[in-house]
């Protein structure tokens, strides 16, 4: 059951054995067992989000990250209502096709792929155009790996009592988000991410009285937000339509093995560790980060070397054929690659896969001219000066192995 290679993208990532093995398992979605299974889930999810049942919910939904964005976009927003998307990235723009498509009113702010929406651009946004009841945006937006302030657009937005809803796919668990205390009325995110579990379902952290406040706005049958709440809560656990259920055997299971690594603050100490190795060392190679602020923890982007042709395809296959696939860039005016750093992924994988490039470039004849160094040994031994400082300061209970 070993994977052949080792996934540095932003999801979906690696993942344990023990996570895999659980979905060796059947279970029918009518078993009392297997709701309880849901039930934990739940629960677990909202105190990840410091958040309780008094007030929050969580709402599981089959499907992609995508399926639960939408589901919250086409759920939650009346046709007399509008939102305002701030967008720097592929997955805001994906925002927009989303309400293209089931005709919600938005209006779009978008910032370039290399910086945050501003809160005070939002506040003026939302001051010229009293129409606009709903504010969405997201926090780690993979296509450049740049985190955005959502903890000050969330203020902005309950002040101009709005409500708030964040596509947080790629860093819920890995970044610590306190959604009650933010003011966060709808968090997405996806079992195939920094929980570390596999593809199948995405899960939404809601408000209760804004997710009451939806009834009857959906303008879909199976991604009614409302509706599936409903079902969960009346039946003890029971998804309307058929659940994915080995999936959601091997989330509980993923979930279970996340509390015991030390919860949200030992893993996002673990991915920031990889982030801050992968930097030092890829620069030590030549390569510079895309972006100069804003750099989450999550996926990094970089540019080629100067002076240097990469054909990432060949660089592609020539890693995955010794043990790990990347990522490649998703920027238009740029040359770019990225790596990404969650899952069951450590400090020896950052090394190992920087070490591949080293010997990629030198045997491509890159090398020197994207170090100035004459040889892989000597790449090598620079990347690990370049390292060393930066795991002799990580926290002790972080691991720096599998």
């Amino acid at each position: 059951m070993a994977n052949e290679y080792k996934l540095l993208t932003p999801g979906p990532l690696t993942t344990t054995r023990t996570v895999k093995e659980e979905m060796l398992f059947d279970h029918c979605t009518w078993d009392e067992d297997y709701q309880q299974i849901t039930q934990k889930i739940r629960h677990q999810l909202l105190e990840l989000a410091h958040a309780d049942d008094g007030a929050h919910t969580v709402v599981l939904m089959q499907g992609s990250g995508t399926f639960g964005v939408e589901s919250v976009l086409t759920s939650v927003i009346g046709k007399d209502e509008k939102v305002l998307l701030c967008t720097n990235g592929a997955y805001g723009d994906r925002q927009v096709k989303i309400c293209e498509h089931a005709g919600i009113a938005y209006t779009q702010y978008a910032e370039p792929y290399d910086r945050i929406p501003d809160a005070e651009r939002v506040a003026e946004y939302l001051d010229a155009d009293p129409s606009i009841t709903h504010v969405s945006m997201i926090h780690s937006e993979t296509t450049s790996g740049l985190l955005n302030d959502i903890q000050a657009v969330a203020a902005v937005a309950k002040a101009h009592n709005c409500t708030f809803m964040v596509d947080a796919m790629s860093s819920f668990g890995g970044v610590d988000i306190p959604v009650a205390d933010w003011g966060i009325d709808f968090l997405v995110s996806s079992a195939n991410k920094c929980i570390q579990g596999v593809p199948g379902f995405s899960f939404i952290i809601c408000d209760k009285a804004k997710l009451e406040a939806s009834k009857g706005k959906a303008r879909s049958l199976s991604l009614d937000l409302w509706d599936q709440w409903n079902t969960l809560e009346k039946a003890n656990g029971k998804w309307r339509y058929t659940s994915p259920t080995h999936v959601v055997l091997a989330f509980s299971k993923a979930l279970d093995e996340m509390f015991a690594e030390g919860g949200i603050p030992a893993r996002s100490a673990r991915y920031a560790l990889n982030n801050h190795l992968l930097i030092a060392r890829m620069k030590a190679l030549g390569f510079r980060v895309f972006l100069k602020h804003h750099q989450g923890p999550i996926i990094t982007t970089f540019l080629y070397p100067e002076g240097t042709q990469f054909d990432f395809h060949d660089m592609y296959e020539f890693i995955k054929e010794r043990g790990y696939a990347i990522y490649p860039g998703k920027l238009t005016d740029e040359e770019t690659f990225r790596l990404g750093n969650i899952g069951e992924i450590y400090t020896d994988d950052i090394e190992k896969v920087t070490e591949l490039l080293a010997l990629y470039m030198g045997e491509r004849g890159l090398l020197a001219a994207a170090t100035g160094l004459d040889s892989v040994p000597a790449a090598i031994a620079a990347m690990d000066a370049a390292g060393e400082p930066i795991k002799a300061a990580a926290p002790a209970n972080v691991k720096l192995t599998a």
